[in-house]
């Protein structure tokens, strides 16, 4: 009975549920809206704000070898997301997928774990955002206070425009599909011009003594500077890709989704990886990486644009172009928007499809008869991540989502190689190529930048799973559409997962110990917190497992 967890749902009814009447998304999407749909979600907080942290800390100049290492990792992915896409146009991208190849119980992770990356991804651009609003007001002499444009990590009380922008954007994805669609268009076009106007203009203020050394040695700690830092920056700007799985989420709303899907997810890849690695190397050509630490790391576009200038007898350099550090912020504000828009839209669809198999309540998979969109959805994720935007640190959301992307990616990679050995002759409009090659590469490329990540990234992983796996035992395993709700297919589910718990809760309480020696007892809150809440959990899941003995 413990193969109940690893049911799996036939294509065959896959496909007839993205195709069926009543509870259904609207198709409104042709390719050339998919391209813009992943360029609106990829290009945002990670290249112009995450990017200049990551050089200042981590990576220096070359941190444009991170953004390549990172591209590396969503090629891989990418190719092997194109072809699921392909064979099944229906919303829930990575989660789907796993369903359909490797059971119910590790959907529901994948599922799980796609929360922590389009939610809390949203959040992190719209602390960003925030961050350039602040920025753009004091162009004019309006200063904004910090108690209410910051959280109180970071010396404030509130994030109060971080939240209006999950607000404005969450009521415009409730109207509609299409009409978010148009404005992401829009500002997806502003937002591309604004990059290549400034790699352009500041192709001919690089000063190549920024580039030396071109990786700075590293300082003796593991991951600041040296090989080790641009690993760990390739993880953390990783985050700056997320987007052209985000087009997979909206498979049930393209007009021809076998077809699209694939151009619009590799197509909005190609052309962002491009972009990105030639504005890291302009970025940090125009001003010494170490010009980004502290408060304006947040905001290198801003700071680089200063050093696009001819420097007067006294040495101050006096910006060329004092009009475009303004106009670009305002593109800035926009392109976040689109960001946010996408992410919101990607989490929404993903609840929608699991609310449609039971592993959530139905209230998440109700479409609003007029706007058909499933506004109680968003209205759920509009006070979620309105709350992580106001009161949680850009860092920390920054690095939980790219944990996040990283773990999705990886079981899409596997979720291949089952595939096709499950079902080679599946139709297919797209076939990800060197099969098990490719795929294999991107769980190691993707395992491989994971594991240079900080060891609070992982506690915060480990935590928001262990979070997951409660709500599945106690509700997903028991109103499981495929299950047919059978009591002893629930009991035994329910002791693999409270096994599976336990080993979880475990090595939980062994990261945040190792993270508690490295940082020398410096993360008391973290730690106390990582140990009680692990505690919990043993005994929760311990009593569970007695009591099916």
């Amino acid at each position: 009975m413990a193969s109940q967890l690893w049911i799996k749902k036939p294509l065959e009814k896959l496909m007839q549920e993205s195709s069926g009447e009543g509870n259904q998304l609207k198709r409104t999407l042709g390719p050339g809206s998919l391209i813009a749909l992943g360029i609106g979600a990829i290009i945002g907080a990670g290249l112009f704000s995450i990017t200049g942290g990551a050089a200042a800390n981590q990576a220096g100049p070359a941190i444009t070898i991170s953004f390549i290492v990172a591209a590396l990792g969503c090629a891989f992915a990418g190719l092997c997301y194109a072809e699921f896409a392909s064979m099944i146009p229906v919303a829930g991208s990575a989660y789907t997928y796993s369903y359909a190849t490797m059971g119910e119980f590790i959907a529901w992770i994948i599922g799980w774990d796609l929360v922590l990356e389009y939610a809390v991804g949203a959040a992190t651009v719209s602390i960003s955002w925030s961050r350039y609003l602040v920025k753009f007001c004091e162009g004019f002499d309006v200063h904004l206070p910090t108690a209410l444009t910051v959280g109180p990590w970071d010396g404030g009380i509130i994030n109060l425009p971080a939240i209006f922008i999950v607000i404005l954007m969450s009521l415009l994805l409730m109207k509609g599909t299409q009409e978010s669609a148009t404005v992401n268009g829009i500002i997806v076009g502003l937002k591309v011009a604004v990059v290549i106007i400034f790699i352009v203009l500041g192709w001919k203020y690089i000063n190549e003594s920024n580039y030396v050394p071109y990786i700075p040695d590293n300082t003796g700690k593991f991951g600041e500077y040296g090989f080790s830092g641009i690993i760990r920056a390739a993880a953390i700007v990783f985050f700056a890709y997320i987007g052209f799985d985000a087009v997979s989420t909206a498979a049930q709303e393209a007009k021809n989704p076998r077809k699209d899907m694939p151009i619009g997810i590799l197509g909005s890849l190609v052309i962002c990886t491009v972009l990105y690695i030639l504005f890291a190397h302009v970025m940090t050509g125009v001003t010494p990486y170490t010009a980004f630490k502290g408060q304006d790391g947040i905001a290198p576009v801003a700071v680089a644009i200063e050093s696009m200038g001819t420097p007067d007898a006294s040495g101050a350099i006096h910006p060329d172009y004092p009009w475009l550090n303004r106009a670009i912020i305002v593109a800035i504000l926009a392109g976040y928007a689109s960001v946010i828009l996408v992410m919101l839209l990607g989490q929404s669809r993903v609840f929608f499809s699991m609310s449609k198999d039971g592993l959530l309540p139905r209230v998440f998979s109700a479409v609003h008869p007029k706007f058909q969109t499933p506004v109680k959805n968003n209205t759920m994720f509009l006070v979620f991540v309105s709350l992580f935007a106001a009161f949680v640190p850009a860092r920390v959301v920054g690095e939980m989502t790219s944990i996040g992307t990283l773990f999705a990616f990886i079981l899409v990679c596997i979720g291949i190689i089952v595939m096709r050995k499950q079902m080679p002759d599946a139709p297919r409009a797209f076939k990800t190529p060197l099969v098990p090659l490719v795929p294999i590469l991107g769980i190691f490329t993707c395992f491989f930048m994971m594991a240079f990540l900080p060891l609070d990234t992982w506690i915060r992983l480990f935590v928001w799973m262990i979070i997951g796996f409660d709500v599945y035992l106690y509700y997903g395993i028991k109103n499981s559409f495929l299950s047919n709700r059978l009591p002893a297919a629930i009991a035994a589910g329910s002791k693999t997962v409270g096994l599976v718990g336990i080993g979880l809760a475990v090595l939980l309480a062994v990261i945040a110990y190792a993270h508690h020696v490295q940082t020398d007892g410096a993360d008391t809150g973290i730690y106390y917190f990582s140990m009680i809440f692990a505690l919990i959990h043993l005994v929760t899941f311990g009593m569970a497992q007695a009591k099916k003995a």
